[in-house]
């Protein structure tokens, strides 16, 4: 819908011209009246008319007069199309029309046909307004586009390339402040992992406005990273302390070294990069600059030997020896002045020589403990360094009760096994099954158990098919008696051994005798 603005003294004018329109063009225009130049720009100044049909002469404030104003408030190629009214004898103000670039000239009596050819070319102009700032609205984005890509590429840009980008920058008049201050921003959850590049942009939006508007220059790096450049540090400083305010504990800023030139982009975006990174260190700062922690951090080499000790302390009754050895690897006590090289290369370390190995040797560990492992094997996964060492704590604790039970499983197993050999070696005596618990030091009621799940059988069936096993091969020897083989493998009486062998075999010791004898003969 067009504004549409009626200015005339004469009433019946005004109303007259408001019905006409109205009755011809429906609800195309929103139309208003002003009885003199003065009402109609306090009018304008409320909401922008678009088409003013004004008379010359008037009380108060002219047309020429408002033609003058409307000039003054805003460019002519974005102020109102005119539309003039005048009488015959009015013909020196139309000449100052003209210079005003006044759409039309109406003589009164106004004619019908000549009211609405005017307004359909008033009309046709508004929308070839829009057409060309359509039209130049789309070249200088796609410039701008150019002008961030280009940006985008030199802050990552070393050597020959640093020079060849910036030459094409120049040349693309970059439209960066000089000086400049630059800011890498990301925005990290609390259980971990970053924030989507439009929920980001939104959340800036909401602090301080349209990155893209707000600053001099706003683009994403590879890192899927916010770059923001700007003439002051100090609106990266007000947008941390607006963070902070609103509560937005993940929104993380590191402010790089200010530059002079260019050239100095790149280095300015490494070290806000490194300086965001420091942000890792520091639970509830929001922003950290570059120039605080440029020097002066100290270094140490990783401390391969202690995380070899660490590694064998999983699995023992040490864990508070664990916990403090953790402690010590990570320096907790200057954990501030380190430099972050130092933590990055322990964590590997740790992943490597420890969690990795432990899950080599002893095998995938419960669902849970796994989750927790693949989260800790990326420190990007958490906010602040504090999160992921409790993590990392919990981790090892957990590693340590479960290597625990891998070790008493294989104990166990080894105890089980060695009671089957000392069974097969001792059949003939009259063994139960206290005396093979005790010689493997297993609990009574807990070896009754697991014999049963090593074996398959209860001992007292396993210790009958030892001794039937044995018995079948002494009854193929006819030297021996059937009485003294029930005695030799075990058995108290040969009563009993007659009645246990035929439970297993179905015959007696001395059919399966025959059976065999006969076998042997054919």
């Amino acid at each position: 819908m067009r504004q549409l603005l009626i200015v005339d003294d004469e009433k019946n004018i005004r109303h007259g011209l408001k019905v006409m329109i109205e009755r011809e063009m429906g609800d195309a225009c929103q139309i208003r009246l002003a009885a003199n130049g003065r009402e109609a720009l306090e009018l304008h100044a409320r909401q922008a008319a678009e088409i003013v049909i004004t008379d010359i002469r008037m009380p108060v404030m002219d047309g020429m007069e408002l033609l003058t104003q409307l000039r003054l408030m805003q460019h002519a190629s974005e102020g109102p199309v005119v539309l003039v009214l005048s009488g015959y004898d009015e013909f020196e103000y139309a000449k100052t029309a003209i210079r005003y670039q006044v759409r039309d000239y109406l003589l009164k009596p106004i004619r019908r046909e000549d009211l609405f050819g005017a307004l359909g070319r008033a009309l046709e102009e508004l929308d070839g307004r829009v057409s060309e700032h359509e039209r130049v609205n789309a070249v200088q984005e796609y410039k701008q586009r150019l002008r961030l890509a280009a940006l985008g590429r030199l802050i990552e840009a070393e050597g020959g390339e640093l020079e060849r980008l910036l030459g094409e920058l120049e040349a693309d008049e970059a439209g960066l402040p000089m000086p400049f201050s630059l800011a890498v921003l990301a925005y990290r959850h609390e259980q971990g992992g970053s924030m989507e590049r439009s929920e980001l942009e939104a959340v800036i939006e909401r602090l301080d406005g349209p990155p893209g508007r707000a600053y001099a220059a706003a683009l994403w790096d590879r890192e899927g990273r916010l770059v923001l450049i700007d003439r002051s540090a100090g609106r990266f400083a007000q947008l941390a302390e607006l963070a902070e305010r609103r509560e937005l504990g993940g929104l993380l800023i590191g402010l790089g070294l200010p530059g002079a030139r260019p050239k100095d982009l790149p280095d300015s975006y490494r070290t806000a990069c490194r300086a965001l990174q420091y942000t890792f260190l520091h639970p509830g700062v929001h922003l950290v600059d570059a120039r605080a922690v440029g020097s002066g951090r100290q270094m140490f080499e990783p401390p391969e030997e202690e995380i070899r000790l660490l590694g064998n302390l999983l699995g023992t009754d040490r864990k508070k020896e664990i916990n403090e050895r953790l402690y010590r690897i990570f320096r907790i006590d200057g954990l501030a002045r380190i430099d972050l090289s130092y933590i990055e290369q322990t964590a590997r370390l740790i992943n490597e020589k420890v969690l990795d190995e432990v899950f080599r040797r002893y095998g995938e560990a419960s669902m849970e403990v796994l989750k927790l492992y693949r989260k800790v094997g990326n420190w990007n996964n958490f906010r602040y360094f504090h999160d992921y060492f409790r993590s990392l704590e919990n981790l090892l604790c957990s590693l340590n009760d479960y290597i625990k039970q891998v070790r008493l499983a294989h104990t166990e197993n080894e105890n089980l096994k060695e009671a089957v050999a000392f069974i097969e070696a001792q059949y003939a005596r009259p063994l139960n099954m206290a005396m093979v618990s005790n010689h493997v030091s297993l609990n009574y009621s807990y070896f009754s158990e697991a014999f049963k799940a090593y074996t398959g059988e209860s001992f007292v069936v396993y210790l009958k098919k030892v001794r039937i096993e044995r018995a079948k091969q002494l009854l193929a020897d006819p030297a021996f008696k059937t009485a003294e083989i029930g005695e030799a493998v075990g058995f108290e009486n040969v009563k009993q051994f007659a009645r246990v062998f035929k439970e297993l075999e179905g015959i007696s010791p001395h059919e399966y005798r025959s059976k065999a004898h006969a076998q042997h003969l054919g």
